[in-house]
Parts: structure tokens; sequence; C-alpha cells
């Protein structure tokens, strides 16, 4: 296991149940923080319904893990953002309040996902991400994509940025530059189309789709293979094969009408421009997608692990306990011990959880969950991000979890 600091800043809120997530680990030049929220040491939600007030404060408990971690928000990479969509609104309210934190450094780029609700009630954002930082302290280079005609977003906020061997691309919408919706309500016609842009932001700092190492969808619809599968396969045909690790998620609506996707990557390469030597795994007997993709569920590049979110199902595309959450988190779990062997690795590497789970926001629906995947790490675990969705990609699948691990 490579050496790793991790931060839990005296004072800092709490979930209701003991688990052994902690908020923030540094493991070699990456620091990873999970979903902040406005909650107080005893998990009691501040400022109810604020949307303003909860990202404000959010933002000021990533710069004390980030502190506790001998970094600041200047070393800030990526974000993303969960939030309770009510209005239009809503999403310039959240990315000023954010950018407002943020000083004139370059970056981060940001990531946006609306939702009906969170984990608990009346709490209505939560914002995990990455920061970077060199072993020694010193601050590592970075470069901003500077892509014309895309959407402003507020400063230093950014579309794509280039730090050390990492490259990421926040969340792409069909929205254009003067603010109009492109393709509207066709959801193959945006993914292609998203796709196109983000190959522009890859090709301006210097990489391509080959370097991409993870990719993540958020896409409108129903929770139904059909809705699925046609926006899969126009993303997955940018990809060579064997291809980076995938999670999908459907989500009821996006911050217009008529949007239907939000796509983000993140991508490796050497800062010399040079590939980085990969490796992907597929467990033998593994579950599989019900149409082919070039997608694998894991992949390693350099001292990162990547594993594509993982779900209860088999070979054949069929869901294992249907409708039951606790025995698809233990399966679920299961799947990512495997991937993870197969690499060398074990449970104790990961450093960043991600879990989407379907069914009511409530504490109780978190915490079934939480207890599952707390109790799958020693104290002290990795840093651990918990969404409600709605529905996920089928019918009676409850929960998808993804993880990132790193190695010597």
């Amino acid at each position: 296991m490579m050496k790793r600091q991790h931060a839990w800043p005296k004072g800092h809120w709490n979930w209701p149940i003991q688990v052994s997530h902690k908020h923030g680990i540094r493991c070699g030049d990456m620091i990873f923080f999970g979903g902040q929220v406005d909650l107080d040491m005893k998990g009691n939600v501040r400022n109810p319904d604020n949307l303003t007030a909860q990202t404000k404060s959010a933002m000021k408990f990533i710069r004390r893990v980030l502190a506790e971690l001998d970094a600041d928000p200047a070393d800030l990479v990526k974000l993303i953002c969960f939030y309770v969509h009510t209005e239009d609104a809503d999403a310039n309210r959240v990315l000023n309040a954010v950018a407002d934190f943020l000083d004139d450094n370059s970056g981060p780029v940001i990531t946006l996902i609306p939702l009906p609700a969170l984990a608990y009630e009346h709490m209505v954002v939560e914002i995990e991400g990455i920061a970077m930082l060199s072993e020694d302290g010193s601050s590592i280079p970075r470069v901003v994509s500077h892509v014309e005609n895309l959407p402003l977003l507020p400063k230093p906020l950014c579309h794509a940025l280039r730090c050390g061997e990492m490259i990421f691309v926040g969340g792409q919408t069909s929205v254009s530059s003067d603010g109009s919706v492109s393709n509207k309500h066709n959801l193959v016609a945006q993914s292609e189309a998203l796709m196109n842009r983000i190959g522009v932001l890859l090709r301006d700092l210097g990489a391509e789709f080959n370097d991409v190492v993870k990719i993540n969808r958020y896409y409108v619809a129903g929770g139904t293979a059909q809705e699925w599968e046609g926006a899969a396969l126009a993303c997955a045909s940018y990809f060579e094969e064997p291809g980076p690790a995938a999670t999908g998620i459907p989500i009821p609506f996006l911050s217009r009408d008529g949007l239907m996707a939000s796509l983000e990557v993140t991508a490796m390469l050497n800062p010399d421009d040079t590939r980085i030597s990969r490796q992907h795994v597929w467990p033998d007997g593994h579950w599989d997608w019900p149409v082919h993709l070039p997608y694998k569920h894991g992949i390693k590049c350099g001292r990162l692990i990547y594993i594509g979110g993982q779900v209860s199902m088999d070979s054949k595309g069929v869901i294992i306990d249907p409708g039951q959450l606790v025995t698809q988190t233990h399966t679920s779990i299961a799947n990512i011990a495997r991937i993870l062997d197969l690499f060398g690795a074990q449970l104790d590497d990961v450093v960043k959880v991600t879990a989407y789970y379907s069914g009511a926001a409530s504490a109780g629906m978190l915490h079934d969950n939480l207890r599952v995947r707390s109790a799958s790490f020693n104290d002290p675990g990795p840093a651990s991000t918990g969404i409600p969705m709605p529905c996920l990609a089928y019918e009676d699948m409850e929960i998808e979890i993804e993880v990132i691990a790193m190695l010597e």
C-alpha cells in the first residue's frame, strides 16, 4: 500500500452512524475528498434548503480538509457538485458560490448534477473532488484549455485542465456558447456532439480518446435498458478496444429543458506527451452489458486504478437479488475486490468510493448501504460519497459503486 495521509478536521461534520471512511486522503500527488455537505458534528442539516449557504459551507469544509492535508483550494483540479434542482437559476447559484470561494488560480474543472433530493431531508448540495500537490509540497504546473465557443464559466472554473499526468474534462452538456440548447430532447445526438467536443478539449491539451482512463455519463432517462443502449453505443464508438473504465447513471433531468446528457472524462499522459503504460482487466465470469462495449471493468495506468461502476448482475446481464439494496451492495463490493485482485491490489488500496443508490432519498436508505461499504474497509478508510437516485440503469438495480485505488 502507498503511504497515505487521512483527514478528519477537528469539529468537522459527521455522519449519524460510525464509519471507516475519512473526509479526505492524500496519496502520492493526489488528494481525494468525499462529498462535503452542510451538516454539524451530530449529522444535523444546517441552513435547510438554502442552496447558496450550503454550497458556501461545503466549500469551507473542503478548505478545512485540504488544509489538514497541507493543501489549499488553489490545488483543486476537479469538483463534482450534486445539488437539488428547483429552477434553472440554481445551476448558476452553485457555480457562482463555488467560484467566489476560489482565487484567480487556473481551474478546477466542474461537473453539475441536478437531482430531486439528496440523502438527508433539507440537504441540497454535496460536493466531492480532487486536488493535486507534489509529494514535496510544491505546486504542480497546470494548463487550462482555451477552446473557444463554449459556455462561459465563472472564473477560475474551466472546462478542461491538465496537471502533471492527469487531464480532466468537466461535465459537458449541449448548452451552446450563446446559451441555447442544441439537439433538444435527443439523447443520442447530444451524446455524439458532446463526445466530439470532448475530443476537441482533449486535443487542445495534447491528448486523445485513447488516453482516457475513465468516462462518466449522466443521462436523462427513466431506468430502462432501451433508454441506455443507444447513447451508450454512440459514446463507446469513440474508443478503441480495450477502452476506459465507465460509469453510466440515469438522472431525471438536467439544468435546462431539452438537455439530455452530461459527460465527463479523465485521461492520463506523461508530461512529455508520451503514453503511460496501462493494464486492463475483466475477471472470468464477470457481469457484462447486454450490448458489446469497448469498456473494461478495471484499468491501471501508472499508480492509479480506475474501476467502473460495479453492480449486482451476472455474465448475461441479469440482475442478481433484484430490489435488494443491502445484498446488491455486498455483491458490488465483491466485484470490486475481484477486479482489484487481478491488479495485485486489495480493498484497502482504494482511496475514493462513489456509490449511486436507487430509492427514497432518506437517511435510512443511505445508512443501509453505507454500513456495508464502510465495513468493507479497515479504518482509516477511503474518502466516500453516497448519492440517492430515483432509478439506476436497469429495473431492480439498487446500487452502482465506482472506486479509485492507488498502488506503488
